[in-house]
This record gives structure tokens, C-alpha cells and sequence, in this order.
């Protein structure tokens, strides 16, 4: 008797999924729990784990959109293979025939693609491109042939392959030489959502942007001071983003609109900040929220940045923790920015961009003096929050930046 298994529901508002990878191949045997396949969804990569142990078949394949509760495979009942003492499984071989041995057509490469040579994935590849699987070296398990070997193999015929010179087309002056490749990847799930809310929110906000610069020198003089004691008390590094989310709370509660959003035709406020923080991913960008930011610490907001941030490289995080979130805060810098316009995260207001800190002369009490200067920038729903309060809310923002006892006093 074989078990079914489907899609999970994993959120309200996903009503369907990518299937991004095969963790089993087909006929593999796989215990209760164990995680056989990589699930995609707009917001979130989760993992899909067997229902019972037993044989696994492979319904749905690689690049697949499933739906909610639709079947991507069946799990037979069924034991472990055996093994022999070297660990490899074994199979008892049936005796040859006259018929078999010397009347049997020989295989057909209809009949490779099936034979169990190659994985699900691959086997599509090489059927859609007429490859033959015996003319490809496997590298997975027992020779077997993986997604990455017929992609290989694929690029390696492609640039092998050549014109007639009766067809070949006339030379062109001056063309580069060297490859001249290309390769299409579909628009993954996660990046398909990301595009249109971006779109979205271009289209359907009064979006404006303020600028201002902030004197890194005091933040970075407090850190190079207690930066080892923080993290022999606390256990974390004292990094930039807990004094600008620190910061940009105590900015909220004095401009509450900066962290308010529309609802219909209704404006709503929160009398607390849940911080997104904008994180890099290796399938995209993603926002996971830090609760209750106002109420938290410095070094307990550095826990929760660097807990969500390796949530986020190990594709680990919920969608719980990727939902809601007032205000949002991105560091451009990291990556060598010096000015950027955020695009709001809707369905929130506002967004403030971090960028790279650059040494320039400044003038102090009449001075020119060098400073580590970091621009900063504010992108804003013009319907909801107005000139005043934006240039106010990055004023005081930059006011706590340059002074951080006032954050440690709160004033």
C-alpha cells in the first residue's frame, strides 16, 4: 500500500509552490521524517519531509508548480535494501537465458532514460535535448547521473556544435571573439514576488526620498572602546545596525506617522516598532522582522540581526518571521553603496537606506577637518507622512547617531 504525498499548506496567502529540489531519488529508500525535497514558495524555502518510511516515487520533477495539496509523491511499503559487508546494497542476479542473452533487443536510449541512470531531473534534460545517457559520466551515487552532469553535458554539445560552411553565416567585421553564450533561468517564485511588489509600490505610493549625512566618528570611536568588552559580556559583535535600529525607535514614537500604514481608506499606527531588516539571501532579497525592537537592548538587537541573517543564508527562515514589520531598515553599504532611493516595503510607509561610511572633509566650528561620513536616505509614502515629519524624523535620527549617550539616556 503506498502513501501519498502532497504539498503542505504553508501560509494564508500561498496558494501554491515550486518544487526546487529532489533531496531522494526516485526508488530511494527513505526513513520516516527524513527530508526528501526542497519546497519554494513567494515568501520562503521549506523543506518537505516523508510521511512514513518505505520506497520512494517521484511524481512531480524539478521546476514544478504545485499547488496546495496537489501530490508530488507516493511512498511504498517496503524494507531497506540489503547489504553486503562493504556497505553497498546488492541485488540477486537472474539467470541468464538463450533468450535472454542472445534474442533480447538490445536497450534503446528510450530505455536508458528509464533505466534508472540518470536522476528524474536529468533525464528530463536529456530527453528534451535527444542526448544519449550512455555517452555521460555520471557523478552521483553509483554512477548516477545528476541535474548538474546533464547541464554540463548539454553546454559542452552546444559549444561543439557547428555550422556547415555552406550555412555558416557571412563574417561579420570586427566581431569579438571567444564564447558568445547565453542561458535562460526561470524567474524563481520568490523573485517573481519581489518583482511585482516592486512594481506595485512604484505604482500605487506617493513615493518621495530625503536625504541627509551622519558623523560616523562618535559611533565608531564607542565601539572601537568597548567593542571587546561587549562581546566578552554579551557574547555578540557591537555592530552599526543596533544604534540605527535603536535609534530609528526612538525616532517612532516621536513621528508615529514614519511607522504608520493605509488599510482601505483607513491611516493605522502602532504604539510599537517591529523592525524588517533587509538581508541579502542566496535566492533573493528577504525582510525578516526583529518584534518589539523599542523594548530591546543593544546587544539584544545584535542577536536577533545575526540570528535572523543566518536564518536567512540557510534559507531557514518561517514565514512568521518575514511578517508584518512598521519600518524597515537596509544597508546598502555593505555592499559599497554610496547613494541609493529605497523602494518602500509595503505595505508599510517608510523605508531608511544605511550606506558605506567614506572619509571626507567637513566643516566643523569653522574648520575643515576629516570625518567617516555615511549618507543616509528615507524613502516615503507621501499620502501618509508629509514633508515635515520625514525631514524631522531623519533629523533626529542622525541627532541620536551623532550623540549615541542620548540613546543610552533617552534623550
Amino acid at each position: 500500500m503506498s502513501l501519498e504525498i502532497k504539498v503542505p499548506t504553508v501560509g494564508e496567502s500561498i496558494t501554491e509552490v515550486i518544487l526546487s529540489q529532489w533531496l531522494k531519488q526516485d526508488g530511494d529508500y527513505v526513513e520516516m521524517d527524513e527530508n526528501i525535497a526542497e519546497l519554494e514558495s513567494d515568501k520562503a524555502t521549506f523543506e518537505l519531509p516523508a510521511e512514513k518510511a518505505g520506497i520512494l516515487r517521484i511524481v512531480a520533477q524539478e521546476g514544478d508548480t504545485l499547488e496546495i495539496g496537489a501530490v508530488v509523491a507516493t511512498i511504498e511499503e517496503g524494507g531497506a535494501p540489503a547489504s553486503t559487508d562493504d556497505g553497498k546494497s546488492h541485488q540477486a542476479e537472474a539467470p541468464k537465458t538463450a533468450e535472454t542473452s542472445a534474442d533480447a533487443p538490445a536497450p534503446t536510449q528510450s530505455d536508458s532514460y528509464a533505466s534508472g541512470t540518470a536522476s528524474p531531473a536529468a533525464a528530463k534534460i536529456l530527453r528534451e535535448k535527444g542526448m544519449d545517457p550512455a555517452a555521460i559520466k555520471g557523478t552521483g551515487k553509483d554512477g548516477r547521473i545528476t541535474k548538474e552532469d546533464a547541464e554540463k553535458a548539454e553546454t559542452a554539445k552546444a559549444a561543439a556544435a557547428g555550422k556547415p560552411a555552406a550555412t555558416r553565416a557571412p563574417e561579420v567585421a570586427n566581431a569579438p571573439s571567444g564564447a558568445r553564450n547565453e542561458r535562460r533561468e526561470k524567474l524563481s517564485s520568490l523573485r517573481k514576488t519581489i518583482a511585482k511588489r516592486l512594481v506595485t509600490v512604484k505604482n500605487e505610493t506617493a513615493m518621495l526620498t530625503t536625504f541627509n549625512e551622519v558623523n560616523m566618528k562618535p559611533i565608531m570611536d564607542l565601539r572601537a572602546k568597548y567593542k571587546e568588552l561587549f562581546k566578552e559580556k554579551h557574547g555578540v559583535g557591537l555592530g552599526f545596525m543596533s544604534f540605527f535600529t535603536k535609534a530609528v525607535c526612538t525616532a517612532l514614537k516621536e513621528w508615529p506617522a514614519v511607522g504608520a500604514r493605509i488599510e482601505g481608506d483607513e491611516i493605522v499606527y502602532s504604539d510599537f516598532a517591529d523592525v524588517s531588516i533587509a538581508v541579502s539571501a542566496p535566492k533573493g532579497l528577504v525582510v525578516p522582522v526583529i518584534r518589539n525592537a523599542d523594548s530591546l537592548s543593544l546587544h539584544e538587537i545584535e542577536k536577533a540581526v545575526v540570528e535572523l541573517a543566518t536564518k536567512a543564508r540557510d534559507n531557514k527562515l518561517t514565514i512568521e518571521e518575514m511578517t508584518g514589520g512598521t519600518f524597515t531598515i537596509t544597508n546598502g553599504g555593505v555592499f559599497g553603496s554610496m547613494m541609493s532611493t529605497p523602494i518602500i516595503n509595503a505595505p508599510q510607509s517608510a523605508i531608511l537606506g544605511m550606506h558605506n561610511i567614506i572619509e571626507r572633509p567637513v566643516a566643523e566650528n569653522g574648520q575643515v577637518v576629516i570625518r567617516p561620513m555615511m549618507y543616509i536616505a528615507m524613502s516615503y509614502d507621501h499620502r501618509v507622512i508629509d514633508g515635515r515629519e520625514s525631514v524631522s524624523f531623519v533629523v533626529r535620527v542622525k541627532q541620536l547617531l551623532e550623540d549615541p549617550a542620548r540613546l543610552l539616556l533617552g534623550v
